[in-house]
């Protein structure tokens, strides 16, 4: 080994462990570009990072930024991790844990645990079978799927591999009339809840990681998609546009919607209705008078807003403000049953995850999938035990301890 490159990472680590306040040994290992063996069996993982070094060698770069990139310099991104920093554990002891439920009821239906697979776009740029091992691992797993507006699978062929109801995120488009026959459509194959995204309909801002990763693809990007083609192009190859007459459709969200949508989408559906990206007590409240049954606290990943502000750290403010009127789900940087446990606690129904999902499916497919689900039940019950916590019910606020 040349001792120069070595002594100079020990040197950058250690700087920037100053600047930081420490980093953790993996953070070493990436300085001095020392890769951990790789894993060769979905089983062999130990938590759910260890599918993303195989994702990030699996996937094309441009697939890989879209995926993992924030907005601006990610700072949002990164307040959604920071967040379960600030939260520690009570431990409790001699309670008898010897049982541990993770049974989930929302919306009058009962899922197997409270980690929700949370809506994806275009899941063939993981995986050749694109959302179709994803339902399947739901199925397998008894876990509720999120399917995206964006899928390149159809919402017929899903809710068939996953043999039972998947809830349909909606990205509105600008025609009125589009919106009305996606969620027709969505009725019709056996969605049971539209999940309305209102954290894009400004268009987003700048995703720098996105767009540097896609500098170093060598593919042709053109083949798949031409960004100068506009919104046909974009969604020629969406199983959900594929009935329609695209019309005025022109763009995937619109910024003149106003809380009146949430009504009209009311009278579309009887099916029940979850108003995606609240950040704010305000906006909770705003969606439970104009009609919404439940709301996702979200900032899209950190891919929506350069906010700052961590999806769990707005969290208790928006559950005091409900008041359990309706059910909260949130995302934003799960990556631990401990991550999961501390959403519950702070008042959440439910938590979707993204990313480690995706980082499974593209390993390995539908047993990645089903790999990271079952890790995160896994830390969650053993959290739970620690806590004293024997139900999903029962955790509540008195089982965490700023730090």
């Amino acid at each position: 080994m040349n001792p120069d490159p070595c002594r100079r990472g020990v040197l950058r680590y250690l700087a920037l462990g100053a600047a930081a306040g420490g980093l953790p040994g993996a953070a070493l290992a990436q300085t001095l570009r020392v890769s951990p063996r790789e894993i060769v069996q979905a089983k062999d993982a130990l938590n759910v990072s260890d599918f993303l070094p195989i994702a990030e060698r699996t996937m094309r770069p441009a697939h890989f930024g879209y995926l993992q990139t924030g907005v601006l310099d990610d700072g949002t991104l990164d307040a959604n991790r920071a967040a379960y920093r600030r939260w520690g554990i009570q431990a409790r002891r001699l309670v008898d844990v010897s049982r541990i439920d993770l049974t989930t009821k929302l919306l009058g239906e009962t899922w197997a645990s409270p980690v929700v697979l949370a809506p994806v776009a275009s899941q063939r740029a993981y995986h050749h079978e694109a959302e179709r091992p994803v339902a399947r691992a739901a199925r397998s797993h008894g876990a509720l799927q999120i399917l995206s507006t964006m899928t390149n699978i159809s919402i017929e062929t899903v809710i068939s591999d996953r043999q039972g109801p998947v809830w349909f995120q909606l990205y509105p488009t600008n025609d009125t009339e589009i919106a009305k026959s996606l969620v027709t459509r969505a009725d019709k194959a056996g969605a049971s809840a539209i999940v309305f995204t209102s954290d894009l309909l400004s268009g987003g801002m700048r995703r720098e990681t996105q767009e540097r990763l896609a500098r170093t693809d060598p593919g042709d990007c053109s083949s798949c998609h031409d960004r100068s083609a506009g919104f046909a192009d974009l969604v020629k190859r969406k199983a959900m546009f594929d009935r329609f007459d695209l019309g005025k459709a022109r763009t995937l969200n619109n910024p003149s919607l106003t809380w009146e949508f949430v009504r009209r989408l009311r009278d579309w559906t009887e099916k029940k209705v979850l108003v995606k990206g609240i950040m704010t007590p305000e906006d909770a409240e705003m969606a439970l008078a104009f009609g919404a049954d439940g709301v996702i606290v979200s900032n899209h990943g950190g891919r929506a807003e350069e906010s700052l502000m961590g999806t769990l750290d707005v969290l208790p403010a928006i559950a005091a403000k409900i008041n359990r009127r309706i059910p909260i789900l949130m995302d934003g940087g799960v990556r631990r049953g401990t991550d999961v446990f501390k959403a519950l606690s702070l008042g959440a129904s439910a938590v979707c995850v993204g990313r480690p999902y995706i980082w499974g499916l593209s390993a390995f497919g539908s047993e990645g999938v089903e790999a990271v689900l079952s890790i995160l039940d896994e830390e969650l019950r053993s959290v739970m035990r620690q806590a004293g916590v024997t139900r999903i019910g029962a955790i509540g606020r008195n089982n965490l301890t700023p730090i």
